[in-house]
């Protein structure tokens, strides 16, 4: 397994452990997994989703499924459920960013409630305008319902990278720790938001994303 859960009293906390964190069919089903475990937990809950190493996520797994066919095609059915699974996942979520998000890893970013990145190291970058693989329909959707227009279309036509303090000042995340204090600072929020109400949450997390989510698979 490459994906694990650790508790925090009311914090739990996914962890991405798998090198560059690519994202493919098998990664995936463990984080669907991980999420189903998660979403069981009954009462005040936040989660923590965060990597191992200097990425985040590389994005797609395209040495291991290619640029067409089935894998593919059964990929992006299974990341647009994951994207809509978390934008309106039954609890507070917080991206610990640890180290590059790209791409697809940037877009996996965008689906959490709060976002803290880490400084001294690592990027966010839609990079599909660099490498000559465009977003999808779908993934483009939830960039679209995350970020304002003139920054989300700056992010897709550019493929433009933004560090802890650009990425702050874009309003592409929220905070930035050093890395030693990520994980630390990711949890204080999270006990922080676990003392809101969940109930309340989710369902104004249904009202903003549930038809997004839905056309998703979600």
């Amino acid at each position: 397994m490459t994906v694990d859960i650790s508790r925090h009293d009311s914090v739990a906390v996914i962890t991405w452990r798998d090198g560059e964190n690519r994202i493919n069919l098998e990664s995936l089903a463990e984080l669907h997994a991980a999420l189903d475990e998660v979403q069981a937990i009954e009462g005040p809950l936040s989660v923590v989703f965060t990597a191992e190493g200097k990425f985040f996520s590389n994005g797609l797994d395209l040495e291991k499924l290619g640029t067409e066919g089935p894998a593919l095609e059964a990929m992006f059915v299974e990341l647009d459920r994951l994207c809509g699974r978390l934008l309106t996942f039954p609890a507070y979520t917080i991206g610990a960013i640890n180290g590059h998000a790209f791409a697809g890893g940037a877009i996996l970013s965008m689906t959490f409630d709060h976002r803290i990145m880490r400084t001294e190291r690592g990027f966010w970058c839609l990079n599909e305008a660099e490498i000559g693989f465009p977003l999808t329909e779908n993934l483009s959707k939830v960039i679209l319902a995350r970020l304002p227009r003139p920054l989300a279309l700056r992010a897709m036509l550019t493929a433009d990278r933004w560090n802890a303090d650009g990425a702050v000042a874009a309003g592409l995340v929220e905070q930035m720790v050093p890395e030693e204090e990520l994980l630390s600072a990711a949890i204080a929020w999270g006990e922080h938001m676990a003392t809101r109400s969940r109930a309340v949450i989710t369902e104004h997390k249904r009202l903003v994303y549930g038809e997004l989510a839905a056309s998703l698979g979600a």
